[in-house]
């Protein structure tokens, strides 16, 4: 297969960056190269070098001045709630009842799913993401569109059908059996097929009875290397309502933990009020902690402790994400803008290193995927973003002051859009939607 070779300032993380100092963190080549083949990076540093490596065929693409990065991760997303994004003036169980859970029902329509799972990937991937962990409708055919879709382009994505077996209408819920039964079928089906990973997705404990969280954890058991997706302490008024449901329970968490759901592949959204106690299983299990900074502020949830839960004795894994859509933005370059914002409230900063390791490596080693994209090393999947910080007029003007690349970065994270994504390379290939399509 022909080898493509780009060329532009490349920019990868090898850990946490404590400072905007500590370059030991990362990797960056200010006249960089990186040679593509059969949808992986099979060389990457210094252009003079990477270019001696490339057969005589290869196609070369010069990105120059723009930042090459990995392709940007988001670990919580509703494909389903495209139509209910901006949304207003709802908390959270009343903006479930009111817009989402009427939205979900349309999912039963398989040609209904898989327009907006077309739309939806076009769209994530325009903003420069290249994984991203999905949930599904309750409905077999809405998982089912969504990784035919995610096939058809190669992506490397996450995803399942919501369980939900009460406390929602009709057309959106399945029963524990049927939960089980189509997460079975769908894991066989989508699992390993390509870059497909399927996750076991018990919506919420209020919308799961305890015989279907015991379907969750039965599947858990039986497929321990698959993700396990849910949502956690979200809202004051979700909380209470759980421990209503589950008198027996401590805390919200210890639903969870109760069921055996907790782990180093279960990913918790939202976490924001959390006690002590709670912290401290998730972090004794290794489970993730998922930061919706847009949606916490727009659905008025709460603040997310970030530099708190990182440097707690027990710390905990973190990761990011859009949550569109009680999420206001497929971008997740507005999400960390969002996220930093969140942060400064709570007295804290997010150095812009530290933004762009979490929405790249940082993502990837809290969704157990780093082995295969997040980084642009040797041997990891092909799956790159091309930034231009010169996007907009407002860009082009802030960047003449513009004089290191934490300046630029940051620029990026706080102004950056759709826009400043110049390209997107999914398994290799040039994958950006035009804007009209």
């Amino acid at each position: 297969m022909t080898s493509t070779l780009l060329r532009g300032r490349t920019l990868s993380f090898l850990r946490w960056p404590e400072t905007v100092d500590d370059h030991s963190a990362w990797r960056y080549e200010d006249d960089g190269g990186l040679l593509l083949r059969n949808g992986r990076i099979v060389a990457a540093g210094a252009y003079a070098d990477v270019e001696k490596k490339a057969d005589e065929g290869a196609k070369k693409i010069d990105h120059r001045p723009h930042l090459l990065l990995p392709g940007f991760i988001d670990p919580h997303a509703h494909f389903p709630q495209m139509q209910v994004i901006a949304s207003y003036g709802a908390e959270l169980l009343d903006w479930l009842n009111a817009y989402t859970f009427p939205e979900e029902t349309k999912f039963q329509n398989a040609q209904h799913g898989r327009r907006i799972a077309r739309l939806f990937l076009d769209e994530v991937v325009r903003h420069g993401t290249t994984t991203v962990a999905a949930y599904c409708s309750v409905h077999r055919e809405s998982a089912e569109a969504f990784f035919a879709e995610s096939h058809d382009r190669n992506m490397l994505n996450i995803a399942g059908k919501v369980m939900m077996d009460r406390n929602a209408p009709e057309g959106v819920l399945d029963t524990p059996q049927s939960a089980y039964d189509d997460s079975k079928a769908l894991i066989a089906e989508w699992h390993g097929k390509g870059r497909q990973h399927y996750a076991i997705t018990p919506r919420f404990a209020i919308t799961s009875s305890p015989e279907q969280l015991e379907m969750a954890s039965a599947l858990c058991r039986e497929h321990p290397d698959l993700h396990m997706q849910t949502h956690l302490s979200e809202n004051h008024a979700e909380i209470a309502f759980t421990l209503q449901l589950y008198p027996k329970a401590s805390d919200y968490t210890d639903v969870y933990e109760h069921y055996g759901l907790l782990g180093r592949k279960s990913l918790f959204g939202h976490c924001i009020h959390l006690s002590e106690r709670e912290a401290d299983a998730l972090s004794d299990t290794g489970s993730v902690a998922v930061f919706c900074p847009t949606s916490n502020l727009f659905l008025g949830s709460g603040l997310f402790d970030y530099q708190r839960y990182r440097r707690r004795e027990k710390p905990l894994r973190i990761a990011t994400a859009t949550d569109v859509g009680g999420g206001t933005n497929y971008s997740m370059l507005r999400t960390m803008d969002e996220g930093y914002k969140v942060i400064a409230l709570n007295g804290e900063k997010l150095n812009p290193f530290q933004s762009f390791w979490q929405l790249t490596r940082g993502n990837a080693e809290a969704l157990s995927i780093v082995e295969r994209v997040g980084t642009l090393d040797q041997g990891s999947d092909a799956d790159i973003v091309v930034l231009d910080a010169c996007a907009t007029p407002a860009m082009r003007l802030r960047m003449e002051t513009a004089d290191t690349l934490a300046e630029e970065l940051f620029l990026l994270q706080t102004l950056g859009d759709d826009r400043a994504v110049r390209e997107v390379y999914v398994a290799g290939r040039a994958a950006k939607p035009d804007m009209a399509a």
